[in-house]
């Protein structure tokens, strides 16, 4: 089914009494994610939600939740450490701090998949202007890891405008297929659902 219409028909259901997401399925084939390490970020036009940012900064900063040098020493358990990335979404630094942020939290974000980056999350100073930049960006970005033959994941909510998420839809489908070793070949199916819906399957050009 092409996606305007698939997004119509998923319209038609039942309405809760919560915003729904608008979830991509994307089967794969032909690929072992055991084998093939397979991740990306992606840039998506329209945000979906806020995402929870934490910070390893030297300083505190009113923009974002600060874990300054001082507190790492607290995060030498596990237990906390387990929690703390169970809290946020997103972890970014400071350049400078990345070996201490590493030894003391890589333990933990590294298996998560969520140790700042320099593709996202590390940033070479503190100032107020590149921390705005940054989490604007981390708030239109989706962070893809490929654990099993199918990658799910939320897109959009049901409140957004069609074309918007077909936007989002298109934005986060080019990028998967763009990391996959043979690209659209390695695609088995695409399929769009809303929260507590059936999947419809879609066909993408």
């Amino acid at each position: 089914m092409e996606l305007k219409k698939a997004i119509e028909e998923l319209r038609k259901n039942e309405k809760r009494n919560f915003e729904q997401s608008i979830d991509l399925i994307i089967n794969l084939k032909g690929i072992n994610p055991k084998k093939e390490s397979i991740s990306t970020i992606i840039s998506i036009p329209h945000k979906i939600k806020d995402k929870k940012v934490c910070a390893f900064f030297n300083e505190k900063s009113n923009l974002v939740k600060t874990i300054s040098k001082l507190d790492f020493p607290k995060y030498k358990e596990k237990k906390a450490l387990k929690k703390l990335a169970k809290e946020f979404d997103f972890f970014i630094a400071s350049a400078s701090l990345m070996p201490a942020v590493a030894s003391t939290f890589g333990k933990v974000l590294g298996p998560s998949g969520k140790m700042p980056s320099p593709q996202l999350g590390v940033i070479s100073s503190e100032d107020e202007n590149a921390i705005k930049q940054v989490l604007e960006k981390i708030n239109k970005s989706i962070k893809i890891r490929v654990l099993e033959p199918c990658i799910k994941l939320s897109v959009a909510k049901e409140g957004m405008k069609d074309e918007e998420i077909i936007e989002n839809i298109m934005a986060v489908y080019n990028g998967v297929v763009n990391v996959l070793p043979i690209k659209k070949e390695n695609v088995k199916n695409v399929m769009i659902k809303l929260t507590m819906s059936k999947p419809i399957k879609v066909e993408i050009k």
